[in-house]
């Protein structure tokens, strides 16, 4: 079975070295925060499936509701000016708990095609209003935004080499990683002050009126649970204001609880301009993605729109009504059902047990924020030196994680946790113990 499964399936984001001598983990089911393998092997699921499955594999309330909407309209799209009223609902509730007052939303399947949806947006909006050149988007290394062109353009990770990208209208700047980036005897104020300054001179540099766009996630999940240093965004965003730059918050995986808040924007103070979302949008049980933008933005997109008759651009299962029934009851099963409230309640005693992590010898920092964590390894922790990237430290541990019954993410010499919100104390205890266990064996 396992030979099958490797011959037939073309594998993404996967070491083959690692999945020729080991196989890959075929799942059959989940309970709760755990999944099972097709030999009943049981796991801790501690990255939520790709940080979306919030509320667990098996949530009786968020089923039930995709039974009886594929029972009441099995699908549908929302395209020529037809739509299911699910999905109308879906978007006044978005708006309604969104940061913004009044707003429009565009659905779609995946963040990564919210952003690409975005940038056409803002490149649509800029050339009816007569600034065709207003097109480069900023963004930081270390970003991820998807795998779509538009979006892999926008995600400044080594590994779009491999596609020739990005392309020249996309700009990648520094990451706000204070621990790795950081100048020696640098403050983190400091280094943050550094960060803006730079900012605005590449602004400068590459022509205010040509800029579209700057897009960051409130946390950089993807590149390895990164928060921002201090002050970091109080001091991004005048300048963005200053040089008449819209902001667009990607909450694809901060949105709807998991930094605490119910978005990264509250956790950081952000007044973005549009936000992408998807993943805990709907607990991970439906592909969906959403551009959500303000009411100043959508008046000026639905002007322009008008004028060119239509908005040439959508997905045949956008706004599909299962999916959007599902959403809303995910909504309502984060914000009324206790998990955000267990996201907050936990956070204390989650980062206490990651910060137990920083007495190792090869553990260089440890870093998180809500219930996302991440643990950075070096070879040498006095100069930061990492490890050779030979010897693939990420995999190893991630790979005896899973032997040891626990399933944690590789990211370069990262590993990192993103657990459920319905986690509890005791199985906090299970993840760091286990981790405990697998960091000893690796390291010894």
């Amino acid at each position: 079975m396992l030979q099958r499964n490797t011959s037939s399936h073309l594998y993404g984001f996967t070491d083959l070295k690692s999945l020729n001598e080991r196989g890959p983990l075929v799942i059959s089911y989940g309970k709760g925060i755990y999944v099972y393998d097709t030999k009943g092997n049981k796991y801790l699921d501690g990255n939520s499936g790709l940080w979306n499955q919030c509320a667990g594999f098996d949530h009786p309330g968020l089923i039930e509701v995709a039974k009886k909407q594929y029972e009441k309209f099995a699908g549908y799209h929302s395209l020529f000016g037809r739509l299911s009223e699910e999905t109308l609902q879906l978007s006044e509730k978005i708006i309604e708990v969104s940061p913004f007052d009044q707003g429009r939303v565009f659905f779609c399947n995946s963040g990564s095609e919210a952003n690409d949806t975005m940038v056409k947006m803002l490149w649509m909006l800029n050339a009816r209003i007569g600034k065709p050149n207003t097109r480069k988007i900023i963004t930081r290394i270390n970003g991820y935004h998807g795998v779509t062109l538009g979006a892999s353009s926008m995600t400044a990770k080594p590994y779009n080499k491999e596609f020739g990208l990005p392309s020249e209208e996309f700009i990648h700047i520094e990451c706000p990683h204070y621990w790795k980036y950081g100048l020696e005897n640098e403050t983190e104020e400091e280094f943050s002050l550094r960060m803006a300054k730079n900012l605005e001179e590449k602004i400068i540099k590459e022509d205010p009126e040509t800029i579209a766009g700057f897009v960051a996630e409130p946390v950089q999940g993807a590149g390895g649970c990164i928060p921002p240093s201090k002050s970091y965004f109080d001091l991004v965003q005048p300048i963005l204001k200053k040089y008449n730059i819209p902001f667009i918050a990607d909450e694809v995986i901060c949105g709807f609880g998991r930094t605490g808040n119910l978005w990264g924007c509250e956790t950081y103070s952000i007044k973005p301009d549009i936000i992408i979302s998807s993943k805990c949008l709907t607990a991970g049980y439906f592909p969906m993605g959403a551009v959500i933008v303000n009411k100043e933005f959508s008046d000026k997109f639905v002007e322009v729109s008008e004028e060119a008759e239509e908005f040439p651009h959508g997905f045949t299962a956008g706004g599909h009504p299962v999916g959007c029934a599902i959403a809303l009851k995910a909504i309502d099963v984060i914000m009324n059902e206790g998990l955000l409230e267990n996201v907050k309640l936990m956070e204390p005693y989650f980062l206490e047990r990651l910060n137990e992590f920083n007495d190792y010898e090869h553990i260089g920092e440890t870093r998180g924020i809500g219930l996302m964590a991440a643990l950075e390894m070096v070879k040498n922790k006095d100069t930061k030196e990492p490890f050779e990237g030979h010897l693939n430290m990420g995999d190893k541990v991630a790979n005896l994680s899973i032997d040891n019954g626990l399933i944690c993410r590789p990211l370069g010499p990262a590993i990192v946790l993103c657990p459920q919100f319905i986690i509890t104390k005791n199985q906090i205890d299970e993840i760091f113990d286990s981790l405990h266990k697998t960091i000893k064996q690796v390291f010894n």
